[in-house]
């Protein structure tokens, strides 16, 4: 009886190697001992580096020239757009007056006023059904001034960086003050009329100047500010002819001076007639 016992020992084994379940039991059970042990040296690992001085590492951590914040460097730039809502809609009546350009271009830079003719120095926006329309800023800045000019209506100037600045005239309504901060879209006011350029009739003036030059602002629109940093006024200024800008204001000034006088003359008039 006894000799037997090993035979059946060895019987009782190979039916369970022959077991489906065997092996799989097995796998599993050799897979959760390698897992155990993966956890339990992680979690040795992570001890040891929370025994570490944190203060010490912040101390002796030098930056990079790579470790700048991503979001200054991603940072775009405003691109230059039209003042208006729908550009869609907009025309330009009126364009900059170049120098360099051909005669037909230069004609429609020229603004008849009392019968003298004027080099524009910005652009004249109006649209196809000559209504009123919302004015909005071209870029994000700071509103420098708002005055009301007697012949160029109401005129709002905003200021922009790297000496770049906007103008807006001829303006109906206002809707911003002086020291305001404007972002781009927002809007400034409604184009209106002007006594400069009756032609264009319902209009907004609109200038951009660098370096208080003047500058064509159809080269700019779609562009990023970096285009007018880029762009060097003065060299546009000595290519053109800065006399006759200079006796065109002289003489417009003269003009206005001379349109405010008919106007008090005529109030006083007036007066005089209520009088008697």
């Amino acid at each position: 009886m006894k000799e037997n016992l090993p035979d059946e020992s060895k019987n009782k084994w190979s039916r369970i190697f022959k077991k489906k379940w065997f092996f799989p039991t097995l796998y599993l059970a050799i897979a959760a001992l390698l897992l155990t042990g993966v956890i339990w040296y992680q979690n040795v690992e992570n001890r040891m580096s929370e025994g570490l001085d944190s203060d010490e590492i912040t101390d002796n951590y030098a930056p990079g020239m790579y470790d700048e914040d991503a979001e200054a460097v991603l940072q775009q730039q405003e691109v230059i757009k039209m003042p208006v809502e729908d550009e869609a809609q907009a025309e330009i009546v009126t364009k900059f007056y170049d120098y360099n350009a051909d005669t037909e271009e230069q004609e429609n830079g020229l603004i008849l006023y009392n019968n003298r003719y004027y080099q524009s120095t910005g652009i004249d926006i109006a649209t196809e059904d000559g209504e009123p329309f919302a004015v909005i800023a071209s870029l994000s800045g700071t509103v420098e001034e708002v005055k009301e000019d007697p012949l160029l209506g109401n005129v709002v100037i905003l200021t922009h960086e790297s000496d770049v600045k906007t103008y807006y005239a001829s303006l109906g309504e206002v809707e911003v003050k002086a020291g305001e901060k404007v972002k781009q879209g927002e809007k400034i006011g409604t184009a209106g009329k002007s006594l400069f350029n009756q032609e264009s009739g319902t209009h907004v003036h609109f200038e951009i100047r660098k370096d208080d030059l003047e500058v064509n602002p159809e080269m700019f629109f779609n562009e990023p500010l970096s285009a007018l940093e880029e762009f060097d006024a003065n060299e546009q200024a000595e290519e053109e002819q800065p006399e006759a800008s200079e006796d065109q204001e002289e003489q417009l000034e003269s003009d206005t001076d001379a349109d405010s006088e008919d106007a008090t003359d005529s109030e006083e008039d007036e007066e005089q007639e209520d009088e008697e």
